[in-house]
């Protein structure tokens, strides 16, 4: 399903960075302030966490960010946040809703592949100018490597998601039209760097997030290792934003019975994974220990993954039946180093 995109909380966004808008933005934060608790006590800290390993993307030598940025960080001890319950309840979780893998078979002869695909090219692939960004103040200005071979997403959003496997750079593009040059947004990362888009700044998801990063992969799940937080979508955000992402939903005041953009989810550790499919059980150990994040306005908990051959309907199945109350909201706060970086102790 399409995410269900806010064009006019963007633009209205974009207006306030030059002056015009009704409210300001807030800053990325590091984490709300806990509701109050019984004895008093601030916002609880977990220890840091040591990095592991990651794992490269097919086709190049290209890890997705640094084994120390926010996407690897292992979540499994942190602290639940105190607006858990109410972000439960408001994003449909106590009232029955389920997962839904935004990815799979589409059993279209002409589609075959549901999700968001990418595209790995060389250094020496042609690059075009985007001569027209809808979010113009917030895109990167930069040639784009987008082509006649660039896979393009089906459907309303039309992200494109392409790496440089020679230089490891990501470019993301929304609303893409290659014919025509235009994309509404555009942004770029170095995937060898924990540095963050400019704070108020979007990108491809409504979050100013990368998408690739947190897109399921056939090759990972195959191996038997996920080592990174995973992409969800809820219908309505907060106006305020935390780390590591860079954008809010909308400019109005705040309201916390909704989750941020950049707020994570984890799988409750004692969910039972016994009798389900090995890779079915490979994601669902990636939910418990890095998490799922909040990146993008569309259906609740709706999980991205990509679009490409090998994904088995049976595991599509099964993570259907994972109610999203088995999951819960968590405080990683306490690991932001800095929040212009996406580096986190």
């Amino acid at each position: 399903m399409d995410a269900i995109r806010k064009g006019t909380p963007r633009t209205l966004a974009a207006l306030s960075l030059i002056g015009v808008g009704l409210f300001a933005i807030p800053a990325c934060v590091s984490q709300f302030p806990p509701k109050p608790a019984p004895g008093g006590g601030g916002t609880p800290t977990t220890p840091p966490v040591t990095p592991g390993a990651v794992g490269t993307l097919p086709g190049t030598n290209c890890t997705l960010f640094p084994a120390n940025n926010a996407w690897h960080i292992d979540i499994s001890h942190a602290p639940v946040s105190s607006h858990s319950r109410t972000w439960m309840t408001s994003t449909g979780a106590t009232g029955g809703t389920k997962l839904h893998p935004d990815f799979g078979p589409s059993f279209d002869p002409a589609d075959p592949y549901y999700g968001i695909p990418y595209t790995v090219v060389s250094g020496s692939h042609p690059k075009i100018r985007i001569v027209s960004f809808e979010y113009n103040n917030e895109s990167d200005h930069v040639a784009y490597p987008l082509g006649s071979d660039t896979k393009i997403e089906s459907g309303r959003d039309h992200h494109a998601l392409i790496v440089d496997k020679n230089t490891c750079r990501l470019y993301e593009t929304y609303h893409t039209n290659i014919p025509a040059r235009t994309a509404s947004a555009g942004a770029t990362w170095d995937l060898r760097s924990n540095a963050l888009r400019p704070d108020n700044w979007t990108s491809g998801d409504l979050a100013g997030l990368p998408i690739l990063p947190g897109l399921l992969r056939v090759d990972e799940v195959r191996a038997g290792r996920v080592d990174h937080a995973t992409r969800v979508t809820f219908n309505v955000t907060d106006s305020r934003h935390l780390w590591p992402a860079r954008h809010p939903m909308q400019l109005e005041p705040p309201n916390y019975s909704v989750p941020p953009m950049g707020q994570r989810f984890r799988l409750k550790a004692n969910y039972p994974l016994t009798g389900l499919r090995s890779d079915t059980q490979t994601i669902l150990r990636a939910f418990k220990k890095y998490g799922v994040i909040s990146a993008d306005n569309g259906w609740d908990w709706y999980i991205g993954g990509t679009a490409e051959p090998g994904w088995h309907q049976a595991m599509i199945e099964e993570l259907l039946q994972v109610p999203a109350n088995a999951f819960e909201a968590v405080d990683v706060s306490s690991h932001m180093v800095s929040p212009s970086s996406g580096q986190y102790r």
